[in-house]
């Protein structure tokens, strides 16, 4: 988006450039990275760069009004209840394409949001990587708001700790077959944090505990990677392992089960906001659209694009017994902005914001990117192209 550091990262790129990215990123963490990673990262100008946070900067608010609890109280009524939620979560997600508006210019346009953590670390270990194998401007960052590596991994380290450095492990379903496995190792490197798999967990009156190195270790706080969806698709013995989360226990959460069903695709009809399209709960629209080219399904509590119905015919929604369980939402056009050797590519951005103390506020810290040439954004649906997949955002210092 920024013409001339996209031409000269264009006319500078070599395959062989981009094989020591993928190199400097395997060295470290060997066969970890199991999707794909894109060519290029995305350059954004200060115009979308405003625009994106003053969108996401709308919807942090929002969370921190006083009706939020209430208005997404529905989203737990057919969820497993699990004690010690907090008011609000540490950390928030945000997906935002790169769109055309009506008068043809590019926009930001939420397309998801999460109450859940994301790339994390990785993003931090990414950007070392890109300046390590091509020629990254020194005014370029990934990062916001002042932010450089050190205060992102220390405003990280607190969030997952917590105040006061307690024991924390990263819990995961079967963690080192994950695809995301390279973030979590990531997370332990940069802050030093156990990665632990949920069937090692096991409880003592009301503390939560695991084994290793021959010694039992009280878990004080849980930094959840486990998403609610996968738990439930698990052999009845993992799920009943993942039974001991919901028992009364000593354990902080960042972030607490609930806020993945709260701060999701649920939240979108109670948002309003020129980049953020119309949502509504499909339970709750009066008639069937007749333009239904314009429109996507969308299971409420799915993850990475699972469920979605993109070109919606109306047995589509006939088909679907459970209503209230879903939204429809206005069709994003994406812009086809990045140009590529091998054709333009369209493009998310997912914001990463965490909860600072002092502002008592949400606060936009860095970004993972994802290009596509398909309909979906997801890496799992580009795997035949190139100049696509995983990457990441620089905005102008």
């Amino acid at each position: 988006m920024i013409a001339t550091y996209r031409n000269k990262f264009n006319l500078e790129f070599a395959e062989s450039k981009y094989q020591d990215y993928l190199k400097y990123l395997d060295d470290a963490y060997p066969n970890a990275l199991e999707f794909r990673v894109a060519e290029t990262p995305v350059f954004i100008n200060e115009i979308f760069k405003k625009k994106i946070l003053e969108v996401s900067d709308y919807i942090s608010n929002q969370i921190l009004k006083g009706d939020f609890k209430t208005n997404t109280n529905a989203a737990l009524h057919h969820q497993a209840s699990t004690p010690n939620e907090p008011d609000l979560p540490e950390c928030l997600v945000m997906d935002f394409a790169l769109s055309y508006n009506e008068q043809n210019e590019i926009v930001p346009a939420l397309i998801e949001l999460q109450g859940f953590p994301s790339l994390f670390a990785f993003e931090v270990f990414q950007d070392e990587a890109l300046r390590d194998s091509y020629t990254i401007d020194e005014q370029s960052t990934p990062y916001l708001n002042g932010y450089d590596k050190a205060k992102y991994i220390s405003h990280l380290t607190k969030i997952i700790k917590g105040k006061k450095n307690e024991h924390t492990v990263l819990l995961e379903i079967h963690p080192h077959q994950q695809k995301t496995r390279v973030d979590f190792y990531c997370t332990q490197h940069y802050i030093d944090i156990p990665i632990v798999c949920i069937t090692e967990l096991f409880q003592k009156g009301n503390q939560l505990f695991y084994h290793r190195n021959g010694a039992d270790i009280k878990i004080d706080r849980i930094y959840n990677r486990i998403v609610a969806d996968e738990l439930q698709k698990q052999p009845q013995i993992i799920q009943d392992k993942g039974k001991v989360l919901q028992q009364e226990l000593e354990v902080t959460w960042v972030n607490h089960p609930h806020h993945f069903f709260r701060i999701s695709k649920y939240l979108l009809p109670f948002l309003d906001h020129p980049f953020i399209p119309n949502t509504q709960f499909l339970s709750q629209i009066k008639s069937i659209p007749t333009d239904l080219e314009n429109y996507v399904l969308k299971p409420l509590f799915s993850f990475a694009g699972q469920g979605v119905i993109i070109d919606i015919q109306p047995n589509d929604i006939d088909a679907i017994k459970d209503p209230e369980n879903w939204i429809i939402q206005n069709k994003v056009q994406y812009a086809e902005c990045i140009e590529t050797p091998t054709g333009p590519a369209k493009a998310e951005i997912r914001l990463f914001y965490f909860w600072d103390e002092d502002r008592q506020n949400y606060i936009a810290t860095l970004n993972l990117a994802r290009l596509s040439k398909g309909k979906m954004i997801g890496v799992q649906y580009n795997n035949t192209a190139t100049w696509v997949g995983g990457s990441l955002g620089y905005f102008i210092k």
